[in-house]
């Protein structure tokens, strides 16, 4: 349990067989929910930052992810494979130095098994297919909404309609 949740302790007879004090998670407490407002602030600006770092480096650009798909240009291949070869760095110092989160508990990443790669490949077609065709991979969706391009609202809308079906036909998929 979390150091900074709040909690209350209920003596009851019908909580445990002595009548022991029980304790009761209390969320939605004042100072819970100034941490949740402020960490929610905290990760608004960093959204909001890395937005500004999308549209200036051109990575939201439709015509920048046309020359990628036409091999024409490296721009986005820079991109990408910088963001691979950080996040591997990144991941590999989480894991040796032992990070913790801004609330003080240590980051634990879960290895992840290796499938057939038969969900990877259709996974990643599907997501290709979906890119070039739209011009925009989810994350610079809401990058695009608020630089003001409202037309890709009707891609984030399909986007959830995706999950939401994804969801409902998980359980048949190769897993």
């Amino acid at each position: 349990m979390s150091t900074k949740q709040n909690l209350f302790y209920k003596s009851s007879a019908a909580g445990t067989a002595s009548g022991a004090a029980t304790a009761i998670p209390v969320s939605g407490t004042t100072s819970e929910t100034k941490s949740k407002l402020s960490d929610f602030a905290i990760y608004f600006m960093m959204g909001a930052i890395f937005g500004i770092i999308l549209i200036k480096g051109e990575v939201i650009s439709w015509f920048r992810i046309q020359e990628m798909f036409r091999f024409q240009a490296f721009h986005m291949y820079g991109v990408i494979g910088s963001a691979i070869a950080v996040g591997a760095v990144s991941l590999q110092l989480i894991k040796r130095l032992g990070v913790k989160t801004i609330h003080g508990d240590v980051i634990k990443i879960a290895d992840k098994p290796w499938g057939k790669g038969i969900g990877y490949s259709a996974g990643g077609l599907i997501f290709g297919f979906g890119w070039a065709l739209l011009g925009a991979c989810p994350g610079p969706i809401y990058a695009l909404i608020g630089a003001g391009v409202s037309v890709i609202v009707v891609a984030l809308a399909a986007a959830l309609l995706g999950t939401w079906t994804y969801a409902l036909v998980k359980r048949y998929l190769p897993h």
